[in-house]
This record gives C-alpha cells, sequence and structure tokens, in this order.
C-alpha cells in the first residue's frame, strides 16, 4: 500500500479537493456470530464494479455514481467476472492479474471445501465504487440487498471494499 505522498499529483489534487460528504450512520458492525465459522452461511459483498457478461454494465454517466447492484450467483468462474470499476484512480492491475483480490470467491469454495467455513451463499453482491452521493444507496441499495442477505440465512457477508 503506497502512502499519501507517493501518490501522483493529480491524485493528491483530486483528494485534496474530493467533497467527502459525512452520513450520521451507526450499523450494528459488531454483531456476535450466532454460530461457528465452520457452520455459518458467508457472502461476499464488494464495490469493485464487478458484473457478469451477461449483466448491463454499471452507469458511468452519473456524477453522483451509479447506487445500484450486480447479483453474482456462486458458482461462478471468477475469471469471467468484468470490472467495470468508474474511478480512473483505481488501480486494476492487481484485479485483472486475479479477480479474487477484490472478489475471494475461489479462496472461500477452497475454505467450504476444508471445513473451515459452512456453505458459500448461492449469490454474493457487487456495488460500483467511487459514489460521490451515497444517498441512494444508503436509503435505497444497501438495505435491499442487506434483505435478501438476511433472506437467504447469511451469517457472515465478507465485505471486500477498492
Amino acid at each position: 500500500m503506497s502512502s499519501y505522498a507517493e501518490l501522483s499529483l493529480h491524485v493528491r489534487l483530486f483528494m485534496k479537493g474530493y467533497p467527502f460528504a459525512r452520513y450520521a450512520i451507526e450499523p450494528d458492525l459488531h454483531a456476535p456470530l450466532k454460530r461457528p465459522l465452520r457452520e455459518a452461511r458467508v457472502a461476499l459483498v464488494t464495490t469493485a464494479g464487478l458484473r457478469t457478461q451477461q449483466q448491463q454494465d454499471f452507469d458511468h454517466s452519473s456524477k453522483m455514481g451509479d447506487f445500484t447492484f450486480r447479483e453474482i450467483a456462486s458458482d461462478i468462474d471468477v475469471q469471467t467476472l468484468i470490472e467495470s470499476h468508474r474511478s480512473y484512480a483505481f488501480d486494476r492491475t492487481g484485479i485483472q492479474a486475479d479477480v479474487n483480490l477484490a472478489f475471494p470467491l475461489d479462496r472461500l469454495r477452497e475454505l467450504e471445501r476444508d471445513g473451515a467455513i459452512g456453505l458459500l451463499n448461492h449469490r454474493h453482491f457487487s456495488f460500483m465504487g467511487s459514489i460521490v452521493g451515497p444517498r441512494k444507496l444508503i436509503d435505497h441499495s444497501a438495505p435491499q440487498v442487506a434483505r435478501m442477505l438476511r433472506e437467504d440465512g447469511v451469517d457472515v457477508a465478507l465485505l471486500t471494499p477498492v
């Protein structure tokens, strides 16, 4: 990981002028696990802007950012996923070499096979990162995905923000 000083001047100036918003949200991120991890149902949630070849691309024209999500089936070959993150500052090198860096589904399959986790959920979710105006994400998309995960009986959601 690079330090702020190692970023290009262009990126540092962008970060200095970025209109970071503050939202008073206090999610219960410390909910106790109700069963051992080796019995838990696990799902992935990423902000890498991943989608399948059959799914519509994320909307890159919205200045506030695309607040929608894409559902990704658990049996997908992760190397067929398309990364379509909108940020020009997003380093795609690692994901282009191995999508598991942002969406470690293959690693979770290994953990499931080895009995370290219970079951992988039948679906996972991908959001677009770099959302300048997250109100629709906070009010609509994120709660919708949370409901879907709850309905699926997911015990652990592994978040992979990029």
